[in-house]
Order: C-alpha cells, then structure tokens, then sequence
C-alpha cells in the first residue's frame, strides 16, 4: 500500500510505515497496546494464552519497541497508526485491551471508530488528565550515556539514583538493545517520548461516548483509578462494567496475571469470572 504525500509514518519512498508486531493465533482478532515505555513484548505470556481461543496482536506503539521512530506522539498520529494496522492486515472487527497509555489510546479508538469493535478492555487508566508522573523516570532514563555506560549493569546503577523500585527497573531496561557494533542502544525514541508526555497525559475529550461492552480492569493497590473516577467513566462508556483485581499495583496484568487472564478471557467470550477474595 502506497500514499504519495508528506505525513508522518510514511518512508521517504512513500511507503506507509506498519507498526511492528507479533501475531499469534487464530479466532476473532484481539488487539493489544502497552503502556508508556512499554512494548508488545510485555504481553508474551499472556497472549500465548489468549492465543489459544483469539488471533492476538501484540503491537509495538510508535517510537516504542521495533516499531518506527517519528517525530511525532501524540493519540491523534496513533489513531493513524492503528487504522494503518488493521487495514495492512485486512482485520475487520477486532477487540481491543489496552494499559495504561495504551488504555487510554483504546479509549480514544473506541470512541472515533465505534464499529470497529466488539469489546473493549481497559487496564488501570481513567479517561482523565494524569499528573506528570513519569518525569522522574523520564529523567532517570535521560542520565544514560552509552557512551559512558556500556554495560547493563552500569545502566542499571545509574537508574538506581533515581528509582528505588527493582521491578521498575527491569521493566525500564527491557527498552535497551544490542546495536550492531556491539554497544548498547535505547529501543524507545527517548527524547520524543519526553518531548510528547505532556500530550500524552491528557484526558479523553469531553462529550465524547463508546456505548458498547467494555470492561475496565484497575488494581486494588493502583492509585489510577479512583472511586471518584467511576462517574466518569460511566459518562463516557455507559455499558462499562469496573472489577478491581485485589492485590495488584499499576502492572496489574504481570503482579496477577492468573486473574488479569481470567478477567478478560471471561469477558471476550461473555462468560462471567469469579475474583478470589
């Protein structure tokens, strides 16, 4: 597929740019979108699951993972990117799952492309505006110089300055790679990523309504969803069911996945789950 004009996603031949992905499966297609310094990576073990009933599409967002770097970030281009994906793999309806950033892109599809979908899963993030919580992250991350650091290990104590948490670290470092003359690279286009964040914490417009089935998914321990919230979550998806999964932290999904896997399985085939007290 080929589009002769200047936009952001296209190569310099005019070839649109197709986010990166990992395809599994066969069944109803399920769409996933990661959270912010994320990738379809995260979600491996999962969708090997869900693969075994979905066809599911583990996508890495734009300047995220091994997908293309742009110097544009924001839910608008990401919108584009995503009707690009499905039309470059002829998907027709297709049920989304989206955390965190990549919820509230779910979030933004569902209400722009309303009949695209069949469900639609929300993981830990309201449709509100966030406080920059990430710029301690983003900071941390913008003190590496593989110039200087050139083992993972240094990386790893420099963050550590930064961020106490040791799982939030490792998930940090799952955007390094091996470049080819054997140094070390970040995976994410930092500096837009940085750039962009006050974008990206925005709240969904207002007025604007997905009527149809989604299941929005917080963790009992995650400050992201609050009860507060649940009002308006109501006024833009009126057919929103809420289930807290006890225990987990933001990373709801890798802290309870035996639960997280249950949830949205139960829910994508219309059957009903039980959450463990």
């Amino acid at each position: 597929m080929y589009y002769f004009r200047t936009e952001h996603g296209l190569t310099k031949a005019g070839k649109m740019q197709i986010l990166h992905s990992k395809i599994s499966g066969d069944g109803k297609p399920l769409l996933i979108l990661h959270g912010f310094l994320g990738s379809g990576d995260n979600w491996m073990s999962l969708g090997r699951r869900w693969a075994e009933e979905f066809q599911v599409h583990l996508l890495d967002l734009r300047n995220h993972g091994r997908s293309f770097h742009d110097d544009e970030m924001s839910y608008e281009v990401m919108i584009e990117d995503i009707a690009h994906y499905t039309e470059h793999y002829g998907i027709g309806r297709f049920s989304l799952l989206g955390h965190s950033m990549g919820g509230k892109l779910a979030m933004h599809w569902a209400v722009s492309h309303p009949g695209t979908l069949d469900k639609l899963v929300i993981a830990d993030i309201a449709p509100k505006a966030y406080p920059r919580n990430h710029d301690r992250i983003l900071k941390a991350l913008e003190q590496v110089d593989f110039e200087r650091h050139t083992t993972r290990q240094e990386v790893e104590r420099v963050l550590s300055r930064y961020i106490d948490r040791a799982d939030i670290r490792l998930f940090l470092m799952k955007n390094i790679k091996r470049t080819k003359n054997g140094g070390l690279a970040f995976k994410c286009n930092l500096p837009v990523l940085a750039a962009s964040y006050a974008s990206i914490t925005e709240a969904l417009p207002a007025y604007s309504i997905y009527e149809g089935e989604t299941l929005f998914l917080r963790g009992g321990l995650s400050p992201y969803i609050e009860k507060e919230d649940e009002a308006l979550i109501y006024a833009h998806f009126p057919a929103a069911r809420i289930v807290e999964i006890p225990g987990a932290g933001h990373w709801l999904h890798a802290e309870r996945p035996e639960i997280f896997y249950r949830e949205v399985r139960n829910f994508l085939s219309g059957e009903t789950a039980v959450i463990p007290s």
